[in-house]
């Protein structure tokens, strides 16, 4: 063959390598094939401690189920999650409970229906609002695990025998509407698995939020990017306006801060209220922030805004005479600041907090304010103990 022909394969060959190569780090892990071995892991748990296969060596059965913090349909099987570790727990089976996503591929405007977001800390707040009582693992910063078991969205379910050999993977149920969910696909699995006999269906698909893969992160990025090109608006305000914005006619749950360029906690605080916008912004939400800085000093009140991105809608007072602006939205606040105040559609006051904010409260109390405008159950899940 002469030398050129074979340079021309060989440089042909290396490209192929190359697509390829592409492709698999953009297409995603396929599930694992049904009969595989469970693959080994190692680690680290909400309660401090390191979980492997190890682990579990003594259960009858071993269940893996990915999910997520921030995934609503992950929040709705939450508690069937809990019931069904509860059932078969003293029955010999054992559960793996892992959260797959990387906190940095995960974008803001994807927390739409959570309080918090899926890293390793935002998992111990979760856990404990919701009295979670099995090991619930992270993964999200490797997501070896994750490449090896292949779970294709939160949450996935995938059940082993005493050998460790795969039965079953797929969905927890046949609906996430809890009342409609008829096939208890996981239930049916795990007993075939305890009784020694056959798992009437293998796999099936998985409903919920998509694996939030480490190549997402250029997403997350992107959104940074975009969020510090948005406008940032600025108005005065005087006491008709500031009566107006406490009475709430917008029909939407808005968020009230007071704050001023010179208060400490104020600045400190501002982020976690922009996240905070830019998280429900796509729902039935607003959030309103008001400067009681004076009107002459509105150039550090800009300054300031711009340096935070604050797209949010911001107010600055039109009066030399803060008291009167104070007194107009509430005449028991004593003036301090930072000052914020959640309010309903048609003024009904969810939540007022003298000094910082807390946030977690705040945003569930926010949740538990929308309808269940585009994900029926969300409302019961926040309005929820």
């Amino acid at each position: 063959m002469p030398r050129y022909r074979l340079l021309a394969i060989v440089v042909a060959l290396a490209a192929l390598v190359s697509v390829q190569q592409s492709i698999g780090a953009a297409d995603h892990p396929a599930p694992l094939a049904i009969g595989s071995p469970a693959p080994e892991f190692s680690l680290p748990g909400i309660d401090g401690k390191t979980y492997s296969l190890s682990t579990f060596k003594d259960s009858k059965a071993l269940v893996v189920i990915f999910t997520a913090v921030h995934c609503p349909t992950a929040e709705v099987y939450e508690a069937r999650i809990k019931t069904l570790i509860a059932d078969y727990t003293p029955k010999g089976v054992a559960f793996a409970v892992i959260q797959p996503n990387s906190a940095k591929a995960l974008r803001l405007d994807e927390m739409g229906y959570t309080d918090v977001g899926d890293s390793l800390e935002d998992m111990k707040v979760r856990a404990e609002h919701r009295q979670f009582d099995f090991p619930f693992l992270y993964d999200g910063e490797t997501q070896e695990v994750a490449a090896k078991y292949g779970p294709t969205a939160t949450p996935h379910v995938f059940v082993f025998d005493e050998k460790r050999l795969l039965r079953y993977q797929g969905r927890v149920d046949s609906n996430p509407r809890e009342a409609y969910a008829k096939v208890p696909d996981a239930r049916n699995a795990i007993d075939a698995v305890l009784s020694g006999g056959t798992v009437p269906v293998e796999k099936t698909p998985t409903v919920g939020c998509s694996i939030k893969w480490l190549d997402k992160a250029t997403l997350h990025d992107s959104e940074a990017q975009a969020i510090s090109k948005e406008p940032v608006p600025l108005e005065k305000v005087d006491v008709a306006g500031i009566t107006a914005l406490r009475q709430n006619t917008t029909g939407k749950t808005l968020l009230v801060n007071f704050w001023a360029t010179w208060c400490g906690p104020c600045t400190e605080e501002f982020p976690d209220l922009q996240n905070t916008y830019r998280m429900y912004r796509k729902r039935p939400f607003e959030l309103v922030t008001v400067s009681i800085n004076y009107p002459d000093e509105e150039a550090a009140v800009r300054r300031f805004l711009e340096a935070q991105h604050a797209s949010s809608r911001n107010l600055l007072s039109a009066s030399m005479d803060p008291y009167e602006l104070m007194n107009a939205f509430d005449p028991e606040w004593g003036g301090g600041v930072p000052y914020s105040v959640v309010i309903a559609p048609g003024g009904q006051v969810l939540y007022k907090q003298d000094g910082r904010i807390e946030l977690l409260k705040a945003r569930r109390l926010i949740l538990g304010s929308f309808p269940d405008d585009d994900y029926v159950g969300q409302n019961a899940y926040w309005n929820s103990k």
